[in-house]
């Protein structure tokens, strides 16, 4: 395994220097809460309603409709049959960077099978229009008399608001914009910026102890029985009880992932196994949510007795049996513990779930998604290559998405948006998409993932405005490619710095994670199951966050075998471990007096350590703030950012790309397989070598008093007795001078050979010749 080459400067992170702030106006409100982008300009045109339209028609009625027009971009409402006094309360805003007209024209029309009539319009000067900043109030809509096309008087009155505004204006998301005129009104839905807020997840805990009076089909064998529980898509079951009555037990917990509101009762059955595939039910009960018990702590719930149901089928007819079995069962919701629903290693969110629980913030995250440039066409459209590209942020249970910017590969977004923060080790998550659902969509039609950046808030300096460009970087099975670059603006600002820094001594995860542990597997298991909640749950939001969408956020597919991310990972490993080797080898130039000047000083400190031990501890913990001082100098001054050559994707082999993106279970063909699956042995043999190692340095520490090797056992033990007298009457001091001299004496007195401690724990026994 090579190192790879130095990350290219093209996958590199750039700090920039965007126009954020107060914009052109000084003194403006919207410095204080829209200062992370920068101020775009839009006309605004608030169409509520109309009265007293005449009919136009031979039947003398009216399908009214409004048209807002400027220049060349038009804006339509929706019409309604027949109606004179119709209500439409629709926005309409009209960037003003592609305004290109003096006059706004509002037309109120009558829907017509050949032309639409002219029922009268409102002409506004768009330089008399007047300006609105929030936190202002929103302009109040006023009633305008319909004019015809040559300024008299129609009839017909048009409620209308018209005004200057910016981003940060409530309407703005809900606007139409002259951004996206080609979208038809089927498609607005799917382009507007929302926020959404993730589903709140619960652990539920089923204890299951014993269940009586069971009722089997067949009285003359012993049942085999077991509980299956079943919650929405997730299904588990507990062992064959271990007593083979009518009356077994199990006492075995089953723990499911489920999210508010409780859509779903739990439903348990007792089953027993009568064949090789063939199970048979002796009864069920359906248990709803809504009434099970919410414990906070470790402290135990009440156990319950409930009534198994069993139907008996009479002439075709389902009936009630009259006597019943029972099942005790210990169910409970669990507050105190955090449901994992994204990789651990890049979470957002650490709280649990029960909200008493929750500690106060420690401060606020504020995000400015200013733009992207460079993209790639990420689909063809009337023979050409286009991207309508949006944005999506998610922390904590809060997700936003920004408006899709249609037809456009150096999209403007300037949205910025805030979350609280309660610890400041978590990750915050922007990734950039394709929609691909702006003209319909077809039915299998996806959002492409154009790239993710991730953020962990500790390594950001408190109050400070980071604006740097991040690459989007997206592993093809061709290879890494960068899609484009993100620009982005960041401020982590902290309420108390005290109690920020006393979080640092806080566990990581709520204290239920330590007190009653899950294990490895199950962790996985729900974090997958609350995967799945969370997106199907973001899916049905309207407009729908997709499932490719969360599932790219919440890194789906991150526990799957991967080559390159396993050679990425070994090379971690040697990076932390090159430290530890690198004093090794100093240390190693010392006892060999490669530098006498270095080992003479280095002997001269050790003898003062030795004669004044109470100058050990202080001199360690000088030398480690003297270390971390000199290397203040070069501090990161940049956040983290997606690293090609830290994840080993620039210089992966493609048929190791090809392996990791292959599906599961592998659509390859068998010899290609074959050869993989034959790699993966080579690799996973040396790991267990490597694991084997370990496991037998272990064994023969343990091996030196366990009376294994009874021979190294006496000699050993000898040892140690004489050891302990000569200990008894010797200084310490002495011992550690003569001890540290030994380490550090010249070449001259070395051996070529091991050391005889080396050599008799070489010769100790492992439990490796016992190994099959």
């Amino acid at each position: 395994m090579q190192k790879p080459p130095p990350q290219s400067v093209d996958f590199a992170l750039k700090q920039t220097s965007p126009n954020i702030g107060a914009g052109a106006v000084t003194g403006d409100k919207l410095s204080c809460t829209y200062d992370l982008v920068e101020q775009m300009q839009y006309l605004y045109v608030r169409v509520v309603k109309a009265k007293d339209l005449p009919g136009k028609d031979v039947t003398g009625s009216c399908d009214p409709y409004v048209e807002v027009k400027l220049g060349n971009y038009k804006g339509v409402t929706k019409h309604f049959e027949k109606k004179s006094n119709p209500e439409w309360n629709q926005v309409f805003g009209f960037s003003k960077e592609r305004i290109q007209a003096s006059i706004l024209e509002v037309f109120v029309k009558d829907k017509d099978v050949v032309v639409d009539d002219l029922i009268g319009r409102v002409v506004f000067d768009v330089n008399e229009i007047p300006k609105r900043v929030p936190p202002d109030s929103p302009l109040a809509p006023q009633w305008y008399r319909l004019e015809d096309r040559k300024g008299n008087k129609a009839k017909g009155e048009l409620m209308l608001a018209v005004w200057m505004g910016t981003q940060a204006d409530e309407a703005f998301p809900d606007a139409w914009h002259s951004d996206a005129a080609s979208v038809g009104p089927d498609g607005v839905t799917n382009i507007r910026s929302k926020v959404y807020l993730s589903p709140k997840l619960w652990y539920v805990r089923v204890n299951v102890i014993e269940a009586q009076d069971l009722v089997p089909s067949d009285k003359g064998r012993f049942p085999e029985v077991f509980v299956k529980a079943v919650l929405g898509n997730q299904a588990l079951r507990t062992r064959i009880s271990p007593s083979k009555t009518i009356n077994p037990m199990w006492n075995e917990d089953l723990i499911f992932v489920v999210a508010e509101p409780f859509e779903e009762p739990l439903f348990l059955s007792v089953e027993d196994r009568v064949g090789s595939n063939k199970d048979e039910i002796l009864g069920k009960c359906v248990i709803p949510l809504q009434v099970v018990q919410r414990r906070l702590d470790h402290k135990p719930v009440n156990s319950r007795w409930h009534n198994l149901e069993k139907h008996v089928i009479v002439d075709g007819e389902k009936k009630e049996m009259k006597f019943a079995s029972r099942i005790h069962l210990r169910i409970c919701l669990e507050g105190g513990y955090h449901v994992l629903d994204e990789s651990t290693h890049c979470s957002s969110d650490l709280r649990p779930t029960a909200k008493q629980l929750w500690r106060p913030n420690i401060g606020i995250l504020e995000l400015g998604i200013l733009s992207a440039h460079g993209l790639m066409p990420m689909k063809t459209k009337d023979g050409r290559g286009t991207t309508d590209a949006y944005c999506v942020a998610k922390y904590g249970q809060k997700w936003i998405r920004t408006r899709t910017i249609v037809d456009n590969f150096m999209p403007r977004w300037n949205e910025q948006y805030t979350w609280e923060v309660f610890d400041p080790c978590t990750v915050i998550t922007i990734g950039v998409f394709d929609n691909g659902h702006i003209h319909g969509g077809a039915g299998g039609a996806k959002d492409a993932r154009i790239g993710k950046v991730r953020i962990r808030l500790s390594t950001l300096e408190a109050d400070r405005v980071y604006t740097h460009s991040y690459p989007l970087l997206v592993l093809h099975s061709s290879g890494v490619k960068k899609t484009g670059e993100v620009q982005l603006a960041v401020r982590f600002t902290c309420s108390t710095l005290i109690n920020m820094l006393h979080m640092y001594s806080h566990p990581l995860l709520p204290k239920m994670h330590y007190i009653h542990p899950l294990s490895v597997i199950q962790l996985d298991s729900l974090r997958h199951q609350a995967m799945q909640i969370v997106s199907v749950r973001l899916s049905r939001a309207e407009p729908p966050l997709r499932k490719e969408v969360v599932e790219y956020m919440l890194d789906v597919d991150s526990h799957m075998w991967s080559m390159r991310r396993s050679k990425a990972n070994f090379f971690r490993i040697m990076g932390v471990l090159s430290g530890l080797i690198a004093v090794g080898k100093w240390f190693d130039q010392l006892c060999n007096w490669r530098n006498p000047i270095t080992t003479v000083l280095i002997h001269i400190l050790f003898i003062i350590l030795v004669l004044y031990p109470e100058l050990i501890l202080p001199t360690v913990f000088l030398y480690l703030f003297l270390i971390g001082i000199w290397n203040y100098r070069w501090r990161p001054l940049h956040p983290p950012h997606m690293d090609t050559r830290l994840s080993h994707a620039d210089a992966a082999h493609p048929d190791e790309l090809d392996e990791e993106f292959d599906t599961f279970p592998t659509s390859r063909p068998s010899d290609i397989v074959r050869m993989r699956y034959d790699r993966l042995r080579s690799i996973g043999g040396r790991v267990q070598t490597v694991i084997g190692d370990l496991a037998t340095q272990g064994e023969r520490l343990q091996s030196l008093l366990s009376w294994r090797d009874p021979r190294a056992t006496t000699l050993f033990v000898t040892f140690c007795l004489i050891a302990a007298i000569v200990l008894y009457v010797t200084p310490f001091q002495v011992v550690a001078l003569l001890i540290g001299l030994y380490a550090l004496r010249h070449p001259r007195f070395r051996h070529k050979l091991p050391s005889v401690p080396l050599n008799f724990f070489r010769r100790l026994p492992a439990r490796s010749d016992s190994m099959l």
